[in-house]
Formats: structure tokens, sequence, C-alpha cells
């Protein structure tokens, strides 16, 4: 055997001594990847492997990601449902183009190679359902009512406006396009605060977002701690509704208590997202309004007037 030479030796123990540099993963707001305001940072550990630098939203990140889905809820509710159905169905074929990255990042934040590669085909199979939806729901939740005057009365549905969704904590990509794309596909805009323990699914599904037609600010995307933040989206008066899936008892109760102050809409989820049951169009109906309209019934009198 040949003597290993101090150089060699110092070279070895160089590439052994280096420190990893750590990926930083921005938030998505606006159409945009800005960095937190507050300048703080965690790191997320999985298997004793940090899995990155991760933002930590503040109280004003979560305002600039409700400014920004307010302003985008106009112009999106007014999009036709055949348009909202493209986009939908244009985020899935992104995902699909950058489906290996996802599955390695579900790997590196705990998850087998099956079960990754599973959540990501369920995740863009998904997309493409809901897309299938945007222009029908209307159809199976709307009605013509029967009312005893002369009127014809019409139900519709409206999306609510801005949603605030937490996403799953275990289930970090298809939990996360669970939620979102049923609110999206009837108008609304959403606020999403990525799982603390998974978040990087979230980060990189807003670079998907990000190059998939999506107008600005119809989805924005925050890492985070909830403990922090509950109190700041439960209680702002330009959020519409909320939707959590996964939490424990006492923070739903806090959340429910603060959006009770200006009569906000909650939605609490415990779903296993990979049966096919958790996939149908009543996600689309939790998020809209019902709308009534009454049109009166021209008649003609026995001369021949209408009236």
């Amino acid at each position: 055997m040949g003597e290993i030479t101090v150089e060699e030796s110092n070279k070895n123990s160089g590439k052994n001594d280096r420190l990893e540099v750590l990926k930083t993963y921005k938030m998505y707001i606006d159409g945009k990847f800005p960095r937190t305001e507050s300048a703080r940072y965690y790191q997320p550990v999985v298997n004793e492997s940090s899995l990155g630098n991760v933002c930590l939203a503040s109280r004003k990140d979560v305002r600039n990601a409700v400014v920004a889905a307010r302003s985008a809820q106009a112009g999106w509710s007014r999009r036709t449902a055949y348009n909202r159905a493209q986009i939908l169905y244009r985020i899935a074929e992104m995902l699909e183009g950058r489906s290996q990255q996802f599955s390695d990042e579900l790997v590196r934040q705990g998850l087998d190679v099956e079960t990754a590669e599973s959540q990501v085909s369920e995740s863009i199979d998904r997309l493409i359902y809901y897309a299938g939806w945007c222009d029908k729901y209307q159809q199976v939740f709307s009605a013509v009512n029967p009312v005893a005057s002369s009127h014809f009365n019409f139900s519709t549905l409206e999306p609510v406006g801005v949603v605030f969704t937490v996403a799953s904590r275990d289930c970090p990509l298809l939990g996360l396009v669970s939620l979102i794309a049923p609110v999206i596909a009837s108008g609304n805009t959403c606020v999403v605060l990525a799982s603390e323990k998974c978040p990087l699914s979230a980060v990189t599904f807003a670079e998907v977002l990000a190059t998939s037609d999506v107008p600005e600010g119809v989805v924005n995307i925050l890492t985070g701690r909830i403990e922090e933040l509950k109190e700041h989206f439960s209680r702002h008066l330009d959020v519409n509704a909320i939707a959590c899936d996964g939490l424990e008892s006492g923070l739903i109760t806090e959340i429910k208590e603060f959006a009770s102050e200006n009569i906000k809409r909650v939605k609490i989820y415990h779903q296993d997202w990979s049966n096919e049951s958790a996939a149908n169009p009543y996600l689309i109906q939790d998020f809209c309004e019902v709308k009534t309209t009454w049109h009166p019934i021209e008649q003609i009198s026995e001369s021949g007037a209408s009236y």
C-alpha cells in the first residue's frame, strides 16, 4: 500500500470539514419572492439533517399577503370558469414537468420513495380534477327556486373572497394542493401558511405557480410558525374565511375565537388526502356564498296590457 502524503491528508480533511451552504427558501407574495421583513429564519431538521434556511413570516408579511390577495380577487373572480380551468390544468402540467424534483424533496422531508412518488402523482391528478370542476360546479349547486309570487328566483354561488389556508403538517404537497385547488377554482384568492415541519414542497410549488399563468396575488405562500401568526390572520378584517388541516384542538379553539370577532367562516379538515373521497366539489362549495336573484315575470292582463 502506498503512503498518504501530508498534502493528500489535508485535502481529504478539508472535504470533511467543509460547511454545507444551505439554500434559503423565500416566501411568495404578489407574484414575487421576497425575504421576510423580520429578517428571521429557522432550519427545519429531518433525520438530524437541516433542510435549509426558511423564512419566519411576521405580522407585516401576513398583511402584505392579504393585501395582494384582496387586490387580485376581483379580477380573478371575473375570469371565465373555462379560463380558470385552463390555468389549473397548466399548474398540473408544470408540476408534472418537475415531478422528480418534488419527489426528491419529499424524500428529504422524511417520506419514503414510494409514498413521495405517489403523492406527487396524486397532486397532479387533483389539480386536473378541480380544473374539470371549474365550469361545472355552478350547474350542480345552483337552483331555480319555486316561489309563490310572480317572480323567477335563482340561487347561484359566488366566491367568499380571500381565504387563509393552513396547510397540512404531515402531507406537505398533496394536502397543500388539495386545499388550494378548490379555493381558487371558484374565483377566491388565498394566502397559505406552509407546513412548519415540511415547508420545502410549498416553496417549490410557488415556483410552479410563478410559471403557470396564475395572476399575481391569487396564491400567496408564507412560511413560519402558526403559534406566532394565528391571531394575526384570524383577526384580519380582510380575510373572509379560514381553512385549516390537521391542527390540535387547542389551536382550533383559539382560531375560532379570534375569527368570531368579525364572523369569519372557519373550515376544519382532518382528511386523509390520499383517499379518493378527499377530492369532491363540496370543497369548492365550502368557500362560496349563495346569491339569490329575484326577477319579475311579465304579466298580461285580460285587456292585453303587460304589467
